[in-house]
Parts: structure tokens; sequence; C-alpha cells
């Protein structure tokens, strides 16, 4: 665990939690049972409508042409070409305005994202409709989900407020990915990987396809290590996923379980500027002096965590223009990150003092052990003018935190188990929501969505002191969508949005809410060989939560309130056909995100860039196809220069960096034993640019997190 506050867990210590669990296992026994029962049911299948009930799972969140909404999808085929280890924001670091790092330096591990210049904590993530974010940190943790790009049949990145969806509300982003569609035929898949740093990725598919027409199992297992770029910065990664379905001919349930247990060497710290030109991978995790003065680091500096999801969705389509969504959900993991903590204060672990011997050596855990649960519905109804959609969510989140002592050189009066600290708290997260699409005439339709959300949020730790807060949203969202001609559409829209503070925003005072309000102005182009969409944005913020570029003790980001600021900004992606044989695929981003008569600690500083946000980003995908089903890829990645904090104090500058990485892939499809073998190569950095993605400040002083110079992965699926 990167911070104290991760995952979404169970707590199994008190009785009536354990009851709890257990009714929830039956729950969802029984559940599968009757999916199970239901498919010796037989029906006539309507290829039609079968293939819309996948959409069903998260038409509620996503968006299409004819609303007025910026984004962006990526599909399977999309996403296999680069599916080698490497986490989902890696793959999608080619999309407009998006910028991804590695603290290990190579993608594999602890990876971030950010999009318009906003943090991870301002995207909101949907599984199937499902919030995945972290109810507390309002964060992302890839590395929880290994693999999960071997089991995303698409995925959808919208830029800005975008629509409403479950969860926390998207501050900068919105991003929806949908698992895996059923089949109808067997398949199997294999598929492994190995690269720079020792990397390798080991995966394992199957599917039964629809038996008796209307009941699949489909699963995957997969393996993940590196060594990472990072001294010492190691992953060791596992997943699984499950799905059972049923298909009817008007109905689809799904019952999945998927989670992923991983255990990383913490490369969190960064290096100095020092460092960074003398021992780019240096890693100070785990340092420290033993008795005889020599530096020596800590094995087991780790971080240790086990995730496990349960869905349940439930499609029914009664007729061409009425159809509904059912979802129930349950969360549940346990772990922890272990340190090596030289000279510690002994009184601050209830360590009575030894003597005049104050101060200790010693080994630390800090745990996490919670739950979230919940459940998800929509009603749709469409027709030739009027497409609407009703629906919302109630999740609620039950989360101990908690610490141990494993080891000390001096354990005074402690007995192995003891907690030095118990923390408890509660998220109770609910919305609904009403949005519309209305054809006016055959080229203008207007877009409506009105969503009204409650948060309460009680916790009560020494970091935080007593919380008891609720917070009552309205988030409403507007916009007109003009088709021009068959091959031109403008559109417009407005979009408010609320958000609570996060944990660490308690533990540092910053407690007010944040408001936003998102104006998106868009041209779409597509013809057969060229498609284009521009966009203008203009993002106005009531007391955002800028990050401030410092860290806390446990490494989660230190946030504060601006009282006024804004993004603004030009965005365009197109797909451009040469030939038969050549794609490009560019995109760039120019912006300007600043803070407004920005006061830091009682003094002004005026204007200033928002920490974190380039004013430019530009990638571009130069795709040649040689011939059928070989094709050899040029992705390139341009980050303008960015500052670390909101003083824009010289030492906190990032600088611009180019990247370009050669994607290479080949499928052969033989006519016996197996349906495909694909060989996939990929060199990221091909340049060997030196370069820094991401950092922090400590005071004045600023920490980088240096990624890897040229390094390779090269891969092998077969497919029967």
């Amino acid at each position: 665990m990167k911070t104290i506050i991760k995952g979404t867990e169970v707590l199994s210590c008190k009785g009536s939690k354990v009851q709890k669990m257990d009714r929830t296992k039956s729950i969802f026994f029984i559940l599968f049972s009757f999916l199970y029962s239901l498919s010796s049911i037989s029906q006539e299948q309507d290829s039609t409508k079968v293939n819309k009930l996948d959409d069903v799972l998260v038409s509620a969140v996503r968006v299409t042409a004819k609303t007025p909404v910026t984004f962006s999808n990526m599909d399977k085929k999309e996403i296999k070409f680069r599916n080698l280890g490497q986490d989902i924001p890696v793959l999608m670091n080619y999309l407009p305005s998006v910028v991804t790092t590695s603290d290990a330096g190579g993608g594999i591990g602890y990876t971030g994202i950010r999009v318009r210049g906003s943090d991870a904590t301002r995207v909101n993530v949907t599984i199937n409709g499902i919030p995945y974010n972290d109810s507390e940190s309002q964060g992302t943790f890839w590395v929880n989900m290994p693999d999960f790009a071997s089991s995303v049949e698409s995925l959808q990145l919208q830029r800005g407020v975008g629509t409403s969806t479950n969860g926390s509300g998207a501050f900068g982003a919105s991003l929806n990915m949908l698992t895996d569609s059923y089949a109808s035929k067997p398949t199997g898949e294999i598929s492994s990987s190995y690269g720079s740093f020792n990397s390798n990725k080991n995966t394992v598919k199957f599917s039964t396809g629809l038996l008796n027409d209307h009941f699949e199992l489909a699963g995957r297992l997969s393996t993940i290590k590196s060594d990472g770029y990072v001294d010492r910065a190691s992953s060791d990664l596992k997943s699984y996923f499950l799905q059972g379905t049923y298909v009817g001919k008007t109905t689809l349930i799904k019952a999945l379980v998927f989670g992923g247990t991983q255990k990383t060497y913490q490369s969190w710290n960064g290096i100095d500027a020092e460092k960074l030109n003398s021992d780019r991978t240096y890693n100070s995790a785990g340092e420290y002096t033993d008795e005889a003065g020599n530096i020596r680091y800590y094995d087991n500096e780790t971080d240790n965590y086990d995730q496990n999801h349960y869905q349940l969705h439930w499609s029914e389509s009664f007729s061409d223009k009425w159809s509904t969504n059912l979802a129930l959900h349950y969360t549940k993991g346990k772990g922890y990150f272990e340190n090596y903590k030289e000279d510690a204060v002994m009184s601050e672990y209830n360590l009575a003092p030894v003597g005049t011997i104050s101060e200790t050596d010693l080994i630390r855990q800090k745990w996490l052990d919670n739950d979230f649960y919940g459940t998800t519905f929509s009603v749709k109804y469409k027709d030739e003018k009027l497409d609407v959609i009703l629906g919302g969510g109630w999740n609620k989140y039950e989360g101990d935190h908690y610490g141990k002592v494993i080891w000390a050189r001096y354990a005074s009066q402690s007995e192995l188990g003891d907690h030095y600290y118990d923390d408890y708290s509660t998220k109770t997260d609910g919305n609904i929501f009403a949005k519309a699409n209305y054809q006016f005439t055959e080229k203008l339709s207007f877009y409506g969505d009105l969503q009204y959300r409650r948060v309460q949020y009680k916790a009560n730790s020494k970091e935080t002191g007593i919380v008891d807060d609720t917070f009552n949203f309205f988030n409403p969202k507007a916009g007109l969508n003009y088709e021009i001609n068959q091959k031109n559409t403008l559109y417009f829209s407005y979009a408010r949005a609320n958000r609570e503070p996060n944990r660490t925003d308690y533990e540092g005072g910053n407690v007010k809410p944040e408001k936003l309000n998102d104006f998106e102005l868009g041209w779409r182009f597509n013809s057969e060989k060229f498609q284009l969409n521009s966009n203008f944005y203009y993002m106005g913020y009531k007391d955002q939560l800028i990050l401030t570029g410092r860290l806390d003790d446990v490494g989660a980001p230190i946030r504060a309130n601006t009282e006024k600021s804004y993004r603004l900004g030009f965005e365009v992606d197109a797909t451009i056909k040469l030939s038969e044989k050549f794609l490009l695929r560019p995109n760039f981003t120019l912006s300007s995100n600043k803070n407004v008569d920005l006061a830091v600690e009682g003094q002004y500083y005026g204007t200033t860039d928002i920490a974190y946000s380039p004013n430019v980003i530009a990638g571009n995908i130069i795709v040649y196809s040689p011939m059928e089903n070989f094709h050899i890829s040029l992705l390139q990645k341009y980050v303008g220069e960015q500052y670390m904090n909101n003083i824009e104090l010289p030492a906190a500058k990032l600088a611009d960096y180019f990247v370009n990485d050669l994607n290479i892939s080949y499928e052969i499809k033989p006519k016996s034993i197996f349906k495909s073998i694909m060989i996939t190569g990929l060199v990221n950095n091909i340049l060997d640019k030196k370069y820094v993605s991401n950092g922090a400040m400590w005071d004045i002083y600023p920490s980088y997190y240096p990624q890897a110079g040229i390094n390779f992965l090269a891969g092998l699926t077969l497919k029967f």
C-alpha cells in the first residue's frame, strides 16, 4: 500500500461483520446457482438483441457521438498489441491530454495517470458501472488489479466532468471499463512475455462458449513479475478473473469474481537532483545504518495487498424501447506496508523508555482492513427521438486502519500483535440521476443530465480528529449536438460538479468541498479516410484542492484549497488513413492552467501555474502494415514543462520530454491446432531519453521519479 488509505476491504474481526460476510457469500452462491439453473431453460435467440444486452451494463455511464461530451474509446483489439504486462494507465498513455508515470520506472508496479492536469483522485473509475476508486483517498491503485487489461472488452475516457456516473464525482475525467463479453464458441488462450529488468507476464484464459445456447463460464489467471528499473523496485503480482454468464432472448445475467495479490518493494521516495545526475536508479527505501556503521537495506520494505471483487449484473430488455440493469457488488481486501524505522521515538509507538533509552530501531506495519459494498441500477427508454436513462447507486465503505511493531531493538513492554494505533472510518455515498437525449430536429438534439449525490463521512484518528460530515451535491449538465451534415457535427455542453475532500485533506485541515463549472465546445468530422475531434474547454473552479507537491509521512499527496482557479484548453485528435498501409493518429492539447490570486501561508503570489499541469501535451501513433496481420507502430509522446508546486519555484520545474516507442505485431492464422499465433514486441524509449515524468517537493528541495531508458518487452500469444 502506497498510503494507509487504499483499496476496499472487509473487517472480519468483529462478530457482526463476520455474519455480514457469510450472508454476502451465501447470497452470491445462491445467485450463481440460479444462473446455472437458467442454463437449462430453452429460449429462442435474437442475435441483434443479445449483442445489445452487453452494452446495457455501461450504458448508464457511457456516451456516444450524439452526446455533447468529450471522450475517447479504446477496445480489446487496440489493447492487445501492447498488452505485455504494463498497467492500464501506461496502455492509455497516447490518448489526448493524458500523462502517465511509473514509480519503478518501467510501467509495472505503481503507476499513475493525470488527465488535463487532474490527478488520479479526480478520475472517476468504474468497472461495469461499479465504482473502483478508493472511498477515502479517492485514488485508483492499478497495482491491485494486475493484468486487468487482459479482461477488458473496451474502455471509454471522458474528459472534463462528463456524464453522471457512480462513485466519487468526476472532477477531471471519468474512465469506465467493460469487462469481457461472452463467447459463443469455446476458446482458449495462453500468452507469455519477457523483457528488460527481468519482467515477465504469463496469462491463461478460457471460455466454455455458450452451453445449451445460454450459459458461459470464462476465466483468466495471470502472474507478472519485474525487478523494476529503479533499484529493488520489484513487483510480484498475481490475479484472476472468473465470469459466469447467462444469455436469454431478452436477458443477460453476469456473475463476476476477480482480484489480485501484489507484493512490491517500495520505490515512491524519489531521488534528489544530485542522485538524478549520478545514480538515476538509486532507491532510498529500506536504507539504514547498522550498529557497526554500515549502510544496509531492509529486504522486506514492501507493500502487500490482497483485493477481491464480486459483481452480479442483471440486464433485461423488455422491448425495443425499454431496458433495465441492476447490479450488486462487494469488494474485500486486506493489506499492509512494512518499514524499517531507524531511531524511532519510542513513545510514538506506545513503547515505554528502557532506562535512559527513548529511541530504538524498529520494523512497523501499517494495516488496512475494510469492506465496500452496494448496488447500482438504471432504467432506459429509447424511441426515435428520445433516449432517457434513470438510475443511481448506493455504496458503503467501512474501514479499519491500525499499526503494529513486529520487531524492535528495544521492545520495552510490547507484545507481538499489539497495535500502536487503531482508527475507524465509514463512508456512505448515494446518488440518483436522470439524463436524456432528445432529437428536436433531424440535425439538432438536446442533452440534459441531473444528478443528486449525498455523501456521509465519519472518521476518528489522531491525524484527522473526529470527523462527521455530510455533503449534499446537485450536479446539473446540459448540451446541444448539431449535425451540420453527415460528416460534420458541432456540440456545446455545460456541466456542474461538486467533490468532497478526501482523508488526507482532513488531516491537513483542508475540508472545503470543491466546485467546478465545465464548458465544452467541440467539432467532430468523420469521413472514410479522415476522422477529427477537436474541442475547446474551460474548467472554472471554486476552492479547488490542488496538489501542493508535498507528500505526507506515508507517501500520500498533500492538497490545499485555492479559492479560484481554472483550466482553459484546446484538444485535437485525429485518425488519418493515408493509404491501405499507412495510418496516422495524432493528438495534442494546448492549455493554460492557473491559480488566481494565490496566497500560501499568508504570502501573496498572484496568478500562477497549477502544479503538475503542463501547457502542452501531444501524442502520435504511426502505423505501417506491409501485409495483412503485420503491423509496425511508432508511438510518440511529448509532455511540456510543468511545476511541482504552485508558486513557480524554479527548483520545482520538471523539464519537458519527448519519448518514442516501437511496437511490432504479427499474427499467424494456422489451419489446424491453433486459431491464432500472435508475436508482439515493444521497444520503449527507443532513443534512450533520460527523462523524469513525476516528482515531489520536500520544502524547497525537489525529488524526482526517473523513468527507464531504452527497454523492451516481447510476447507470444496462442489462441485455440
